[in-house]
């Protein structure tokens, strides 16, 4: 198992890397560096002095050299000063990242809480008139794209009540209730947003389970309906939403973004957001690749969940057996 997780390890930091390249590639065709920016915004600076300054920071070298430089600084720890914020990149990043993860993880913890039971409910009860209304509220949740939702949930519930902020996070020592009230409209849409998809997938794991040959025995055997549910069915059930939890990460980071940028939340999305925008190439190539990182540590612990839900998954050999 060890070996298995070290050999994921090494596979994820070949992609990280190859990443790193691909985005910054596509920031450097971006049209308009800091200098062209600074040259628009100060009229008084010629282009002899553009030219000297892309010189003095590499801009006019080609972009495999740049990108050398840049990937030797940044293995040393330097990965470059933010424009936008006026402070070091590696200073912004932990913050940002902190907070899309505390967004991120409590809004995951209850679209599973809704999500699995509502699955498991529906899928006891097939073609139920329940299991028709818990298809056509999961239909609604994924047609309803995020920002519609953020709106909806400041319109109908953050101006009528004004105890609930339409945005922000608070003061920097803001306490645990007023850091709470900030994350009430983020964390509900971002659960509304992927809550549907979760109760299908969740629905149809549980149908395909309850067809296999080891319920009907247990069923034979006399075990009872809750039993054949929750202990024969379910964990087995839980083994390919690892699968779907994993490769979710990167919708949900996408759906974050849209929801930071909506609530005002200085997560790891709206900072993106925000240096693509101003062209603030070091924080979005960083923020980027951190992104990646995320989604890329996601599927690693999706391979180890399945070991430790089905006892007949081992990595003993290199690979699954």
């Amino acid at each position: 198992m060890l070996r298995f997780v070290l050999g994921r390890i090494a596979e994820s930091l070949i992609v990280l890397l190859a990443m790193s390249f691909l985005v910054y590639a596509l920031i450097g065709l971006m049209p308009g560096d800091p200098i062209d920016l600074m040259l628009s915004a100060n009229p008084e600076m010629t282009s002899e002095d553009a030219a000297r300054l892309k010189a003095l920071y590499g801009l006019d070298r080609p972009i495999l050299e740049r990108y050398w430089n840049w990937l030797n600084a940044a293995l040393q720890g330097d990965f470059g000063y933010s424009r936008l914020y006026q402070k070091p990149v590696l200073d912004l990043i932990p913050e940002r990242l902190g907070a899309t993860t505390l967004l991120l993880g409590v809004s995951l913890a209850f679209t599973l809480a809704i999500a699995v039971p509502l699955g498991v409910y529906a899928a006891a009860r097939p073609h139920s008139t329940v299991d028709y209304g818990i298809n056509l509220f999961c239909f609604a949740g994924i047609s309803v794209p995020p920002f519609w939702l953020a709106l909806v949930a400041i319109i109908l519930v953050a101006i009528p009540f004004q105890a609930i902020p339409a945005g922000g996070m608070g003061e920097p020592d803001a306490g645990l209730w007023e850091r709470a009230r900030h994350m009430i409209l983020p964390v509900a849409t971002l659960t509304l947003a992927s809550v549907g998809s979760f109760t299908r997938f969740m629905r149809a794991a549980m149908l395909e389970e309850m067809r296999r040959d080891h319920i009907r025995t247990a069923r034979a055997k006399g075990a009872g309906p809750g039993r054949v549910l929750f202990v024969h069915a379910l964990r087995n059930a839980l083994t390919p939403m690892a699968t779907v939890l994993a490769l979710s990460i990167g919708s949900l980071f996408s759906g974050a973004l849209i929801t930071e940028t909506m609530f005002s939340w200085s997560g790891m999305g709206r900072t993106i957001y925000e240096a693509t925008m101003g062209n603030d190439y070091n924080l979005a190539l960083v923020g980027l690749l951190a992104a990646t990182a995320f989604t890329l540590a996601g599927n690693i612990l999706a391979d180890i969940a399945y070991a430790v839900l089905d006892p007949r998954v081992s990595y003993r050999s290199g690979g699954a057996d």
